[in-house]
């Protein structure tokens, strides 16, 4: 069975028609060619799939593609700067060398927006607990901290 949903999609509009099974992820990838968005666990454990709904990080692996009906979905390709330029967040993560495999990075980098754009000052235990949902196979845990950290001083 088939479904029409319509969203914002890192700014711009959307309009499909889409399995009922689909999974926001599987829309982000397979149907719209959006590779940022990983895919780690297929169960909500890993964070690679994360993605913003409406400001907040969700798993995108585990949440049906049809509930985005209405609302706004922001991906690693849509938090580019003015003038196409990396986000601040971005740099940082390159400048601090938090990046390594980089198959975390994605969800990382989303996760740590979110809470910047929630506590613009957060402190390291606050850091470390936006980041709690997403794992990172390189333990590059202290870069990533220290990059978010980075972000929030130049925002």
């Amino acid at each position: 069975m088939k479904q029409t949903v319509r969203f914002k999609l890192n700014g711009e509009a959307v309009e499909m028609d889409i399995e009922s099974h689909l999974t926001l992820l599987q829309l982000l990838r397979d149907r719209l060619g959006l590779m940022g968005t990983k895919e780690g666990c297929g169960m909500g454990e890993c964070g690679a799939c994360t993605v913003l709904l409406n400001g907040q990080t969700i798993n995108s692996c585990i949440f049906p593609a049809s509930e985005a009906d209405g609302k706004e979905v922001t991906t690693i390709e849509g938090i580019f700067g003015a003038h196409s330029d990396l986000h601040p967040i971005q740099k940082a993560f390159v400048e601090y060398g938090a990046v390594q495999c980089g198959f975390c990075t994605p969800g990382m980098v989303l996760s740590g927006k979110a809470l910047l754009d929630e506590n613009p000052k957060p402190s390291d235990d606050e850091i470390r607990n936006g980041i709690a949902g997403n794992l990172c196979r390189c333990t590059g845990y202290l870069q990533i901290i220290q990059a978010i950290k980075a972000a929030s001083e130049k925002l």
